[in-house]
C-alpha cells in the first residue's frame, strides 16, 4: 500500500479497494500501514513546529501535501493539532516511516518534498527547520550528497550548480552524470508520483524538481563538450 493511500485510509476507515501492489497486500499490512500514515502527520505537524511557530501558511502547506478527503477534514486536522504542540519525538516518526519504506527511497523523498513544502511555507527555512529536515534525511537513509541535491531543488544553490543538482561530485565522469540523472529522473517523474497516490501539490514540485534535473543534465553536458574541445 502507498503511503498516501494509508493516509487518506486511515482518514476516513475506508480501505482503498484498487490499492494492492505485490508484498503489500500481505495480512495485517492495512493495519500497519494506518500506524506509518499516522506518523506522517505527526512528521509533517512537527515540522511546521520546528521554528518553535506554527503559522497559517505553514497549516495550508500541511493540509496541500497531506489532503484529507472530503468530509474528513477534522480527524486530519485533529491528529495535526495534537502533534504540533512539540517537536519531541518526530525522530521516532521518522525511523517508523524508514523501517516501512526502506526499499522504497523514492517514497522517502516524496515525504522529504512534502516537508520542504512546509518549511518554505512562511517564506524562509530557519536553521532550526534545516536541521529538522537533515536529521529527518539522515534517518531516512539519504546521504549527505542525496540530501544536497534534494535541498537544493527546494532552496537552490550557489551559482546553481548543476553537479549539486544531480548529486554527483565535480569530477564524476559521463557514466556517473548520465546514472545520477536517469536515477533522479525516474524517482522525480509525475507519472511516479501518480502512481504512488501522491497529492497533487507534490506532483507540481515533482514538475518543478524534474525541470531543474533536465537543465542540470544539459548544463553538465555542455561543460564536458567544453572541456573535451
Amino acid at each position: 500500500m502507498s503511503l498516501w493511500r494509508a493516509l487518506r485510509e486511515l482518514i476516513t476507515g475506508r480501505p482503498d479497494p484498487f490499492d494492492c501492489e505485490g508484498e503489500d497486500c500481505l495480512p495485517g499490512h492495512r493495519v500497519e500501514d494506518a500506524d506509518y500514515a499516522m506518523a506522517l502527520i505527526g512528521l509533517g505537524a512537527k515540522m511546521a513546529k520546528a521554528d518553535g511557530e506554527v503559522t497559517r501558511d505553514e497549516v495550508a502547506a500541511f493540509a496541500q501535501v497531506f489532503r484529507a478527503p472530503p468530509g474528513s477534514e477534522a480527524p486530519l486536522r485533529q491528529a495535526f493539532n495534537l502533534a504540533k504542540q512539540t517537536t519531541l519525538g518526530f525522530d521516532g516518526y521518522a525511523r517508523r516511516l524508514a523501517r516501512r519504506f526502506r526499499h522504497h527511497p523514492a517514497v522517502l523523498e516524496d515525504v522529504l518534498d512534502g516537508l520542504f513544502h512546509i518549511a518554505k511555507a512562511d517564506g524562509r527555512v530557519t536553521e532550526d527547520e534545516a536541521e529538522y529536515l537533515e536529521t529527518v534525511a539522515e534517518i531516512f537513509g539519504f546521504r549527505a550528497r542525496e540530501f544536497d541535491r534534494i535541498r537544493v531543488a527546494h532552496l537552490g544553490a550557489p551559482e546553481d550548480d548543476p553537479f549539486v543538482i544531480l548529486g554527483v561530485a565535480h569530477d564524476a565522469d559521463e557514466a556517473t552524470v548520465k546514472r545520477a540523472w536517469r536515477r533522479a529522473a525516474a524517482q522525480n517523474h509525475p507519472d511516479r508520483l501518480i502512481a504512488r497516490g501522491a497529492p497533487t501539490e507534490l506532483q507540481r514540485i515533482a514538475d518543478e524538481k524534474m525541470a531543474a534535473i533536465n537543465a542540470a543534465y544539459r548544463e553538465i553536458q555542455k561543460r564536458m563538450a567544453l572541456e573535451k574541445a
